[in-house]
């Protein structure tokens, strides 16, 4: 089949949106004699009818459905194209690609996104979650622009990425309101083979906390291992077990899920990086992820209502 002709497709588009041929000239200012010709042209060229035609009037055909579908989504979309573009440059919309791992917070997250989304120019984000590593890799085969991790990249990836300290947290520990109470006192002690719910998730704090616990002669008893962090909220609201999460969101995690703080524990600390490629920085969100966060050191923040 020959390729198709987008200006006859275009015709049809605008003959199908406008109800018909007449309608259509005036919106194109053609005749309906070159309309209905392109139109036959057109449907010669699909190999089957887009219109029937009774009394005057068009109906789309099954097939004419289906390729004026494909039709509105192209000319649609080349229509908001056209109104981007005639924008000027300082005003056109930016795109934004984040890599946030897995390992932090998701309500950490957003308030670490907050600059970019509150930039006067309207932006366009697309997050994507994964390991740390997998993230690094495609940031530095450009399908990110910037990754928010609470790790920095290895020596191997020195000379490539560029990490930004944004945020330290302390770690608090979490727990409903009999639960809470029993662990504060005698705390640390009390802790001592009580109900834990644990991340699956490989996070630097996480190993912090577990060494804390064994130079506080805690043992840890893990009822439940977890890779999401809202899920081991929602398990520690239902009063399973108490779990950890960084002071930084305190006052929101109590509000949301119901429970209350066991303790701070300021050993144990969340450190939170943007990783770019090296080089200037030329986008403009970005320039303003990469902003140390001193709102999020150690201080509890009451946030819109969002799962972490």
């Amino acid at each position: 089949m020959n390729p198709i002709n987008f200006r006859h497709l275009y015709y049809f588009w605008v003959i199908a949106r406008e109800g018909g041929v007449q309608r259509a000239s005036e919106v194109l200012d053609l005749t309906p004699q070159t309309l209905s010709g392109q139109l036959a042209t057109l449907e010669s060229e699909l190999g089957g009818a887009l219109f029937l035609r009774r009394n005057r009037t068009l109906k789309l055909t099954d097939f004419g459905q289906a390729v004026y579908r494909y039709a509105d989504d192209m000319f649609t979309t080349a229509d908001s194209l056209a109104e981007m573009v005639r924008q000027p440059p300082e005003n056109r919309p930016l795109t934004l690609t984040v890599g946030l791992s897995a390992s932090i917070h998701k309500l950490i997250g957003y308030h670490l996104l907050e600059p970019a989304l509150g930039l006067s120019r309207e932006v366009r984000m697309h997050c994507r979650t994964g390991d740390t590593n997998s993230l690094l890799e495609r940031l530095a085969r450009k399908e990110l622009e910037v990754v928010l991790t609470d790790r920095q990249p290895d020596s191997s990836q020195a000379g490539a990425l560029r990490a930004y300290r944004l945020a330290r947290s302390s770690i608090s520990l979490f727990a409903t309101e009999p639960l809470a109470s029993a662990l504060r006192a005698n705390f640390p002690a009390s802790l001592d083979g009580a109900p834990f719910l644990a991340t699956s998730v490989d996070a630097p704090y996480f190993t912090e906390l577990m060494n804390w616990f064994a130079g506080n002669q805690v043992r840890v008893r893990v009822v439940a291992e977890v890779d999401d962090s809202a899920l081991i909220k929602v398990f520690g609201r239902q009063g399973l077990g108490y779990f950890a999460a960084p002071s930084a969101i305190e006052d929101e995690v109590c509000r949301q899920y119901q429970v209350e703080t066991v303790a701070r524990i300021d050993d144990v600390q969340d450190v939170l990086y943007a990783v770019t490629r090296s080089g200037q920085i030329q986008h403009p969100a970005v320039a303003a992820i990469v902003e140390p966060r001193p709102d999020l050191e150690n201080t509890s923040k009451k946030p819109k209502n969002i799962d972490q």
